[in-house]
């Protein structure tokens, strides 16, 4: 440290407020100890999974224990790495110090969603794309024929469907001489205008209705009964799904803000820690 003399007291010259070569050291020191912290604690866990056990550790005591060691090993981190690079640095100002330690933990955090966006999350998308780009051409070239050849005949696509499917079904329109298969296919695909309601539900029930009359040899009053019941059973399970889905997703959203604002607090003591060790590095250089 150069000094000069000036009316009997002594001027520092301090070095530049913000030293790069050290704040990339510092970076380099805050990963490798999470990094290496991160393994630990992943030996940790795993080690305390048992599954032949009752008794092993349950998914959110390890979820819970996870978050903890990983405040840990960030806050254990950011500080290390800030307090080498102000020390480095050789600054003397707290606000030097904290400045560095601030700079580290940004770095620090850009760096590691940058490795899990490119690296993991490249992996990952690379397989959903490489998936969906095989599902995709397998439906491709399962529907491209048909829909190819109407349009060059000038012939619309659901019309052939429906005198492909009319040529091929030999169900008889008369309830009483179906067979039991027939009789469950005709009502099967009576099923999607009985969801629909209206007049076309009402319709559709009733054909329902005449079909489970003649193949159970039972009055037409009695098979609307049925049908009915049924119809009722349908909508309350159709309405205990739609409840369990929102049930679901609310609990999903509170877990996600639950998880979000957890990462937010994790954060903020990083930057803490990072902080703290840059302004104890500045008393070190001080002493």
């Amino acid at each position: 440290m150069a000094t000069t003399m000036i009316d009997g007291r002594i001027e520092d010259r301090l070095a530049p407020r913000m030293n790069w070569s050290a704040l990339m050291a510092g970076t380099v020191i805050a990963l490798a100890i999470e990094v290496t912290l991160g393994l630990l604690g992943a030996g940790i866990g795993f080690s305390a999974i048992n599954p032949g056990s009752a008794s092993g550790a349950s998914a959110g005591g390890l979820g819970l224990g996870a978050l903890v060691w990983w405040t840990v090993s960030s806050i254990l981190a950011l500080a290390a790495g800030a307090y080498g690079a102000t020390l480095v640095s050789r600054s003397r100002r707290p606000v030097d110090g904290v400045m560095h330690g601030l700079a580290i933990w940004g770095l620090t955090l850009l760096l590691t969603f940058y490795l899990l966006s490119s690296a993991v999350g490249g992996i990952v998308g690379g397989a959903f794309r490489a998936v969906g780009s095989v599902a995709t051409a397998a439906a491709s070239g399962a529907s491209a024929v048909t829909p190819t050849v109407a349009k060059a005949a000038g012939v619309d696509q659901a019309d052939v469907d429906a005198q492909v499917s009319a040529l091929l079904d030999t169900t008889p329109n008369d309830p009483a001489a179906m067979t039991p298969e027939q009789g469950r296919k005709a009502i099967v695909a009576e099923l999607p205008a009985m969801a629909k309601g209206g007049e076309e539900g009402r319709a559709a029930e009733q054909r329902v209705a005449m079909i489970v009359a003649a193949q159970n040899k039972i009055s037409p009053d009695e098979a609307m009964a049925r049908v009915e019941k049924a119809r009722q059973q349908f909508l309350a399970a159709k309405q205990s799904a739609i409840d369990t889905a929102i049930d679901a997703g609310s609990k999903g959203a509170d877990l996600a803000a639950g998880t979000a604002f957890a990462l937010f607090v994790v954060m903020m003591l990083g930057a803490s820690a990072a902080a703290a060790g840059g302004v104890a590095a500045t008393r070190r250089n001080n002493a």
